[in-house]
């Protein structure tokens, strides 16, 4: 198997292949059990460490400096997703053979660096935390758990967390919060809930559970760190906020208040008809106003815009629909300056869109899946 990431000056930090996250038939269906709400308390469980075969380097065959850069990631199976960490020099595959690859990227050269296992079912999504935490890797299964790895030594993964039987079904997503809200993980299930993991200070991890919706959660998205200014001049922090898409054809927003966990308000002019397969909240640009981009299996991308209203109220969501596609969307991804958008669809290719100053979206680019006819 095969799957490629942009040279540094491309769109983002991730790129993703059309596979998506589909149920597998030869797993067993897994029951939904009650429980909503409720909050459990894990323990640290013993360290494992896993340690690579040394291998060459790979140097990836280009023809321009800006050409993707295709990796042979030696999988067995589908691939279903792929992430670069924070500076862009490690790329981190998962895949329906229950493992996870880890490479080291040097400009157009990649050299194998471990295989992680430990799951026991297809890998749909990964995430890598801020570097503050070091090299930390978190994964979400059709086994319906989580499990978090933390590289040692450079080659060297130790397991740090493993939120074994964390869902009732299939966990579909997975992501870290900005680190300035400290090591915090969510992940999406088709359980119907969204898990919130919390390291503590005193080294324990706590889990809280969301009760998003009845037909399955397929995606998680944090939103951007922020600060406002609050009566009297004081500048504090925007409470934490995530996105979720799901079953159910919406978008839900989620934001923390001291009353615990509330669900906004999102009454928009458009939306999905089709179950929404990923949701991507856009890094801050402007400051007073969210973006999120939403894909569906009804071939359709939707931009979701928040101003701020006056007297810095949190004014309304509206919605347009940047594209419909031939094919059923699987993945969004934001630039990390989050003026570029990149969608993957069931064609087996990624488009490149920038929004103009009329607020219209245009396509700039497009890759073509090469690799797949290799």
């Amino acid at each position: 198997m095969a799957t490629m990431y942009g040279q540094q000056g491309g769109y983002g930090q991730q790129q993703y292949g059309a596979g998506g996250y589909q149920q597998q038939p030869q797993y067993p269906q897994q029951t939904v059990q009650p429980g909503y709400g409720t909050q459990t308390q894990y323990q640290m469980p013993q360290q494992q460490t896993q340690q690579p075969q040394q291998q060459p380097a790979v140097v990836a065959p280009v023809e321009d400096k800006m050409a993707p850069i295709y990796v042979d990631t030696q999988h067995d199976d589908m691939v279903h997703d792929a992430q670069l960490d924070f500076y862009g020099t490690k790329l981190a595959t998962s895949s329906s053979d229950r493992t996870i690859k880890i490479y080291d990227i040097s400009g157009n050269s990649y050299t194998p660096n471990a295989t992680l296992t430990g799951h026991n079912g297809p890998i749909y999504q990964l995430s890598w935390a801020h570097p503050k935490y070091s090299s930390c890797l978190a994964s979400a299964s059709f086994d319906g758990s989580v499990l978090i790895h933390r590289e040692s030594r450079p080659g060297e993964w130790i397991l740090v967390k493993a939120f074994h039987g964390l869902h009732d079904s299939s966990v579909n997503g997975v992501e870290f919060a900005p680190h300035e809200y400290g090591l915090v993980c969510a992940a999406a299930s088709s359980d119907g809930r969204v898990s919130l993991m919390s390291h503590e200070d005193d080294g324990d991890w706590t889990v809280e559970y969301l009760s998003d919706s009845p037909l399955g959660v397929n995606a998680v998205s944090w939103s951007p760190y922020g600060v406002a200014e609050g009566q009297g001049g004081e500048v504090k922090s925007i409470p934490m906020r995530l996105a979720t898409g799901g079953s159910d054809n919406g978008v839900k927003i989620w934001s923390k208040t001291e009353g615990g966990w509330q669900q906004e308000s999102l009454e928009a002019e458009v939306g999905h008809n089709d179950w929404v397969r990923d949701v991507a909240w856009a890094p801050n640009v402007v400051p007073g106003r969210s973006v999120i981009a939403s894909c569906s299996e009804d071939k359709t991308v939707i931009i979701w815009k928040l101003e701020e209203g006056e007297d810095g109220d949190n004014g309304k969501w509206t919605s347009m629909v940047l594209h419909t596609f031939e094919d059923p969307v699987w993945r969004v991804s934001w630039s990390v300056t989050g003026n570029i958008l990149a969608v993957s669809s069931g064609d087996s290719s990624v488009t490149l869109w920038k929004e103009g100053l009329d607020g219209s979206w245009t396509q700039v680019s497009q890759v073509e899946d090469v690799a797949s006819s290799d």
